[in-house]
């Protein structure tokens, strides 16, 4: 299985059909979260400033009524405490349509400008953020569970990420990772009371971070994985299943080359599954596309979305639209100074 997904990945990149992106938002890292709206609005939420999260910084929500084209500021789901940041998140829709944001981040960081050293600080407990209004006005609350006290999680917090998924029991989960030094341990956690309080934990990869999640239906789900296999080794994502609502997994094999991380999976109407990731493998920058049409079995050539001019890129997040193209934004590095953008791409 494992050398099967990776001769289809070697595969020669196309080109998707009329592809094109553009700047969005500037001045920011970014790694951006994309939720569709009832309305059709789409909002990013990011991390607002231009570094690895080396100094204070917030979580803010961008808004596009024109199907990505133009990008507006909204609000601010989460507001930095001073000498700390907000930057780690997931997000997603409330079975009554609010936004719902998990956003961690990280203690005694300096001012916007003045860089802090990776080893200093910790992981900060992750608020519960939620907006009735469509991320214009945000309530907190900090009621997270810790994580399990052995391993990566000893005396340690969660970082959320991706997106909010609605299980088939009607509650919502999130994935969460753990990572201390070397060590990383990745999971879930489900939500009973329609994303405000959340618990029940259930180990996923506990060798992986930065997991997407998807849920397709019957309480089949697929995660995109990235994995930490080996100290110094270039890091790939890896397919999970599970068929229990969300409860066990099981490994499958791998969905990219090492260097092709961090992934986003989305279901498109016609039941087709799109996987977006990461590119940074030398002198091949950019965001990159798969599609499984049998429910994650098997899954098609990778595809070009956009080159991008250094490999400090990625992290991309998509949605289909009505017209059934797909929209999907994503980092980028754009200079070896701290020049950072969120980029969008329309594509069919």
């Amino acid at each position: 299985m494992l050398r099967r997904h990776l001769l289809v990945a070697l595969a020669a990149l196309q080109p998707a059909s009329s592809a094109e992106s553009w700047t969005a938002i500037q001045g920011v890292c970014a790694w951006p979260n994309l939720q569709r709206l009832a309305d059709g609005t789409l909002v990013a939420t990011i991390f607002n400033q231009p570094c690895h999260g080396e100094w204070e910084g917030d979580l803010d929500c961008w808004a596009s009524t024109d199907e990505g084209l133009t990008w507006q500021f909204r609000g601010r789901p989460a507001p930095h405490d001073p000498r700390t940041n907000r930057m780690n998140c997931a997000v997603g829709l409330a079975r009554n349509g609010d936004l719902v944001a998990l956003v961690s981040g990280w203690s005694n960081r300096e001012a916007a400008g003045q860089a802090t050293p990776a080893t200093r600080g910790q992981v900060l407990k992750p608020w519960v953020c939620r907006s009735a209004d469509g991320g214009r006005t945000w309530t907190h609350s900090t009621a997270f569970p810790d994580p399990p006290q052995s391993g990566p999680g000893l005396e340690n917090q969660f970082i959320p990420f991706g997106d909010l998924q609605q299980a088939a029991d009607g509650s919502l989960v999130v994935s969460v990772y753990t990572r201390k030094n070397n060590g990383r341990n990745n999971g879930l956690l489900r939500s009973r009371d329609d994303g405000r309080t959340w618990g029940e934990w259930v180990e996923l990869n506990p060798i992986g971070n930065e997991t997407a999640i998807l849920h397709t239906g019957g309480g089949h789900w697929l995660a995109a994985s990235r994995m930490f296999e080996r100290v110094g080794e270039a890091h790939h994502l890896e397919l999970f299943r599970s068929r229990d609502d969300a409860r066990t997994w099981r490994r499958v094999g791998a969905l990219t080359l090492p260097g092709q991380i961090t992934g986003h999976l989305t279901q498109r109407r016609d039941g087709s599954i799109l996987l977006t990731y990461g590119n940074r493998n030398q002198g091949n920058f950019g965001v990159d596309a798969r599609i499984s049409r049998d429910g994650g079995e098997r899954w098609g050539a990778p595809f070009r979305i956009a080159s991008l001019p250094q490999s400090d890129c990625g992290y991309p997040a998509s949605v289909e639209l009505p017209s059934r193209n797909v929209v999907t934004v994503f980092y980028t590095r754009v200079s070896p100074a701290r020049q950072y953008e969120m980029r969008a791409a329309q594509w069919t």
